[in-house]
């Protein structure tokens, strides 16, 4: 079959008619390359077609939420018999209980849960959650760290004044010493520190934090009695069968999670040690499908597949087999790789590539050749990838690499404001 992106462009000229931009949020394709499909029509596994038809290995996972694949059939038969019952109802199920002890069973710091549907759900409870406790104003993050899209942790201002970010103050990433710096600038009133479990931000290389900066957070925390947070939304059971930050050997006082933890139905959560549950108690937090039940059930058996089966094992493995091809195969083609974060959830740029046109090119050639990788995004392996998936990845790649380097002095530069702009900031 013939690559094309004829219906897709079709559907996002429609698009733009009736939905501002045609696309909004992080699934947008407009600082993509231009020849990224924008609407899809079915997965399956590792798989994922367009609208077009045209079928690729997805190394995305709808961003993240399919950890066991798309449509884990375990996972869709309890969905199944929980809508068979009901969903959205006047109350939750009893499995609202039965979530909330797993999750609490397996994580290590947390003896509650509450439950929401973003990521950004989450981490605002939480934040509301430590001044609740604290009765202080400022939530220190770390500088260009994503929390949601809410208006005191959203990446674009645009539409967000400046007193619904006065009480936040940034710190650099993994350096003690900036962040023992943003703590005296609050002055005491420190009501909470954020922490994502490594630097994962787009358009960067990304960075596992040192022990010694978990450990120098959790102390800080500890002596101003305010909570350590640890945004798992992204890297929830990705790194770990508990929270994120137990590698390190650091308890976190809440932790955030989403993405993952149903296996693509919309859930999340947020979790919390004995000392906060009092403070989690006394916030509001609602929604009108925060209680669903069929998520819940997905969830349930999300949590029985991450502590059964060897899927971290598997897939740290096939990203380990990924990033040795890639590497091998650049060098041999006359180009260089950085590749950065957990090989499950790998971050690949190319050295010498100012304005990512060698990188647009090369996921754009991939992405001909039947794979779907992400040129600016950390990317998500997930459990139904096999060895075989691999294999075919990297003979995509290899022709990815032999069209680029054959191009090489012919790509034009990136002319995308918006890339441009983003680049600029993540510098």
């Amino acid at each position: 079959m013939t690559w094309s992106n004829r219906r897709n462009s079709e559907l996002l000229e429609r698009a733009r008619r009736v939905i501002p931009g045609g696309m909004y949020g992080h699934e947008s394709t407009a600082l993509l390359p231009s020849d990224f499909p924008q609407f899809f029509s079915r997965a399956s596994g590792a798989r994922l077609w367009d609208v077009d038809g045209n079928e690729y290995i997805d190394y995305l996972s709808a961003y993240g939420p399919n950890l066991f694949g798309y449509g884990n059939a375990d996972v869709e038969a309890a969905a199944r018999r929980q809508a068979e019952l009901g969903d959205t109802m006047t109350g939750p199920s009893h499995l609202m209980v039965e979530l909330a002890e797993a999750m609490v069973s397996m994580v290590s710091h947390a003896a509650w849960a509450m439950f929401c549907k973003n990521g950004s759900d989450a981490t605002s409870m939480a934040m509301t959650t430590a001044r609740a406790y604290s009765k202080r104003r400022k939530i220190l993050v770390a500088t260009g760290a994503y929390h949601g899209s809410q208006p005191w942790c959203t990446p674009n201002r645009t539409g967000i004044v400046d007193d619904e970010r006065r009480q936040i103050i940034a710190y650099e990433y993994n350096n003690v010493e900036s962040l023992e710096a943003a703590v005296r600038s609050a002055d005491g009133d420190v009501a909470g520190i954020f922490a994502t479990p490594f630097k994962h931000e787009v358009f960067a290389d990304q960075l596992i934090p040192s022990e010694a900066f978990a450990k120098a957070a959790r102390k800080i925390c500890d002596a101003v009695d305010a909570p350590l947070i640890v945004d798992d939304v992204r890297a929830g059971f990705r790194l770990a069968r508990d929270c994120s930050w137990s590698i390190l050997g650091v308890e976190p006082d809440i932790s955030c999670w989403g993405k993952a933890i149903a296996n693509g139905h919309p859930i999340s959560a947020m979790m919390g040690s004995q000392r906060f549950y009092a403070a989690a108690r006394s916030i509001f937090a609602t929604g009108s499908f925060w209680f669903s039940a069929v998520p819940m059930a997905a969830g349930i058996e999300t949590l029985r597949l991450i502590r059964e089966t060897k899927y971290l094992e598997h897939t740290v493995e096939l990203g380990d087999k990924l990033r040795a091809g890639l590497d091998e195969q650049a060098a041999a083609f006359g180009f260089s790789l950085r590749q950065t974060g957990p090989s499950q959830m790998p971050q690949i740029l190319f050295h010498d590539d100012p304005d990512m046109r060698l990188g647009y090119a090369w996921v754009t050639n991939a992405l001909k050749h039947g794979v779907y990788f992400h040129p600016y995004h950390n990317m998500f392996l997930n459990a139904a990838m096999t060895a075989a998936d691999i294999e075919q990845t990297l003979k995509a790649s290899e022709q990815a690499f032999a069209e680029l380097k054959a191009e090489r002095t012919r790509i034009p530069a990136n002319e995308n404001p918006l890339v441009l702009a983003r680049l600029k900031v993540a510098r």
